[in-house]
């Protein structure tokens, strides 16, 4: 199959950025990755998006827009858009070498068990204000057939291993604001579930505490003492027991349970359980992986990947060491997925989202 051209656009959970990439790629086993960069958020645009994250608790139709969830939309929009013009300039790409663009948005809300998936961010106008062919939406068909929506990433995972020539089996570990691993063997089709928490926690422990996005590089925690009683009882959390495909939606986990603790005791603790909480999903793979490749922007956090390297049974590598991007692979993977939904491609399996049969993802915006 021929080789489209595509830029893929990525804001996680942890609300810092919009990520633009830019990847060759016939939709299946042809990968070649282009470069990443990113484009952070202002400490407004965060703010807006805190309040519209709170506002969307009680969403029960996902179209609707109250509180701050409009202006929210049209900042996602206009943060895309402008993103997407700064990425081309810089890289000196023209804007008619650009098949299409994977444009994920700012999930607000996902309670695939009520139905209900929403992302912010107007595909339609940002088509129209690139001039580009616009996939957006990828997650709904998948929750509207019974899927989790979720993790979509996997198929892009097993093609960029495939092509590195691993077999596995091994696991990618995604650590944005939550957590997910792909499980790859051969040629078999991934199996991928959201693990627990990933940086969110973290990341809200900080900005309620110092005002700050993050800890950056893990230093807080670095300097604390994790609490084993505390740990316990985060780790006692039903949905770790459960069977995947599961996933989970940012704010699914409290982060009470350390308030009474210094800042780096409760960074600490929320670290040791991001990486608990991901080794224990292991137990629910077919075999023990011979390798662990993390991504996302957990690869920055230096105290989480020492829990790691100290709890996976099996080595541990950044994704950066094989050439991949750890920091761009997510939007790297919706330029993937954009171009598999122009061939009519699924994204989205039974042992990755639970729907019944593969089936398609995302609905295009022709620019007018």
């Amino acid at each position: 199959m021929s080789k489209l051209r595509a830029i893929g656009l990525m804001s996680g959970t942890s609300m810092d950025g919009v990520d633009v990439a830019v990847i060759e790629t016939d939709g299946e086993s042809r990968v070649t990755p282009g470069v990443t960069r990113s484009f952070a958020y202002t400490p407004d645009d965060r703010a807006l998006l805190r309040t519209a994250l709170a506002d969307a608790a009680t969403l029960t139709d996902r179209a609707a827009r109250p509180g701050a969830l409009a202006a929210a939309e049209a900042l996602v929009t206009a943060r895309h858009s402008a993103a997407v013009d700064a990425f081309l300039d810089t890289e000196g790409l023209a804007r008619e070498s650009i098949d299409v663009v994977g444009f994920h948005g700012q999930t607000v809300l996902h309670r695939p068990g009520e139905g209900l998936t929403v992302q912010i961010g107007d595909g339609c106008a940002l088509a129209r204000a690139l001039r580009l062919p616009v996939i957006r939406d990828f997650r709904a068909a998948d929750v509207a057939a019974g899927g989790q929506g979720a993790p979509l990433v996997p198929i892009y995972h097993k093609a960029l291993a495939l092509a590195a020539g691993l077999v596995g089996p091994l696991v990618v570990l995604n650590v944005g604001g939550v957590a997910n691993l792909t499980y790859v063997e051969g040629d078999k089709d991934p199996l991928a579930f959201d693990t627990g928490p990933g940086n969110a926690l973290i990341d809200d422990l900080m900005f309620r505490r110092k005002g700050l996005a993050m800890d950056e590089g893990g230093v807080e925690a670095s300097q604390g003492h994790i609490d084993f009683l505390a740990l316990g009882d985060l780790l006692a959390h039903p949905y770790f027991d459960q069977a995947p495909p599961k996933s989970l939606d940012r704010n699914e986990f409290s982060a009470a349970r350390v308030e009474g603790l210094k800042l780096e005791d409760a960074a600490a603790t929320l670290t040791a359980f991001t990486a608990q909480s991901i080794v224990q999903g292991l137990a629910h793979l077919p075999q023990t992986p011979k390798l662990a490749i993390l991504c996302g922007g957990g690869t920055h956090n230096l105290a989480l990947r020492w829990e790691l390297m100290q709890r996976l049974p099996c080595g541990l590598v950044l994704a950066d060491t094989l050439g991949w991007s750890s920091d761009g692979m997510e939007a790297q993977a919706f330029a993937y997925l954009a171009v598999r939904r122009l061939k009519n491609l699924p994204i989205t399996f039974p042992t990755t989202t639970g729907v019944k049969e593969p089936l398609l993802g995302g609905s295009l915006a022709a620019p007018e």
